[in-house]
């Protein structure tokens, strides 16, 4: 049976070749190969990395490589006029591997995870999973690869390179629990008209009417407690705004809490409230963008505890079997924060998931940029 280890750092050779994004019906998104294989290893399929690899790289081109073009120092009148902008993605990258070698890799995480955190949106929160993924095959080892320690810089590069800085960092500074400010959320008037919409609406968030009001209804609470509240109540977001069509863009409001969670070990404590009000800020901006009224999420919990759900065995196995990235990662995701915190919100929302998601040998890439447009 192939090692976590193994299956990793074997993944990471078959998809180094892969630039950050890849060519999706009809935009730019975030290469996933790094992140979905990496997480098939975590649940213990390493066996099944080659193969996923293939159809991965088959579904959809991929950009090439970044190219260093200008170099990039580590002082801020270098690299900051540099971020968000994508043609310096290349010389990001050779940065931050310039200084995970001099440094050492938790150093530069704890150097670079505040300056980039007021971008928690990137890439569709991309910026901050992908980086999230690598820091937990190097943090499983005492000797990562080079090749590991590359895929690191490379998730802080695709970060800084798409970096988007709208509106700024959040705060937590609201008297509502979790719960309670995900119910007193205003929502869209109308759900974007295309993905160009969508889009426009993701790097200008501060443009919607209520945006700025509902970062603030969320109050301070104990971290890992919040975490847990975040990563349930989407769960459920999702399944609420299922109607026939899973929407993928509400899945990275799991996601990303839970990838967040997995770099906190390696963090100082005072960067653990910024973590997360950013990510409140990315939980509010996905709503807004994705639904136009909390209609069934407040249901949700009930109506998971009473759902005929396969056991959570069945589910790894059916998301292994189903190939598509997010499949993979949300289950492995909600898998992990129930594993935490028992909730029946997230069985229910993998199910779904599993069901309503289309497979990678299907027709799926047009259908996944337009579920911006759905409610």
């Amino acid at each position: 049976m192939t090692t976590y280890h193994d299956a990793v750092n074997d993944a990471l050779e078959r998809l180094d070749d892969l630039g950050y994004e890849r060519s999706l019906g009809g935009g730019d998104l975030a290469n996933h190969g790094p992140m979905g294989a990496e997480t098939l290893a975590v649940l213990g399929h390493g066996d099944a990395v080659p193969a996923w690899v293939a159809v991965y790289r088959a579904a959809a081109p991929h950009h090439e490589p970044p190219v260093a073009h200008q170099r990039l120092d580590s002082t801020e009148d270098s690299w900051r006029p540099a971020l968000g902008d994508i043609g310096r993605a290349g010389d990001f990258e050779e940065l931050f591997a310039r200084e995970i070698d001099a440094d050492g890799w938790q150093t530069v995480l704890q150097r670079w995870w505040p300056r980039l955190l007021a971008g928690p949106l990137t890439g569709l929160t991309h910026g901050l999973i992908r980086t999230a993924h690598a820091v937990r095959s190097i943090a499983a080892t005492d000797s990562p690869t080079g090749i590991q320690l590359t895929e690191l810089s490379r998730g802080l590069g695709y970060w800084a390179a798409r970096f988007i800085d709208k509106p700024g960092p959040g705060r937590l500074r609201g008297s509502l629990s979790l719960p309670q400010a995900v119910a007193a959320m205003r929502r869209s008037a109308q759900p974007p008209t295309s993905p160009a919409e969508g889009q426009r609406r993701l790097r200008s968030p501060d443009d919607m009417p209520g945006y700025h009001d509902n970062l603030e209804l969320l109050g301070p609470e104990r971290i890992q407690s919040l975490l847990s509240d975040m990563t349930a109540e989407f769960a459920g977001v999702c399944v609420a705004h299922s109607n026939g069509m899973f929407p993928i863009p509400l899945v990275h409001g799991v996601t990303a809490p839970a990838a967040a969670r997995l770099v906190l070990p390696y963090l100082p404590e005072d960067q653990h409230e910024a973590t997360a009000a950013a990510l409140w800020q990315t939980q509010v901006t996905l709503a807004m963008i994705t639904t136009v009224d909390s209609g069934g999420e407040a249901e949700a919990r009930d109506r998971a505890a009473s759902a005929e759900v396969p056991a959570w065995d069945e589910l790894v196995a059916r998301a292994v079997d189903h190939k598509d990235e997010h499949v993979i990662k949300f289950t492995e995701a909600c898998l992990r924060e129930h594993t935490l915190r028992p909730d029946p919100r997230y069985a229910w929302a993998a199910d779904l998931a599993q069901q309503r998601i289309e497979r990678p040998d299907g027709d799926s890439g047009p259908a996944m940029v337009a579920r911006f447009a759905k409610p």
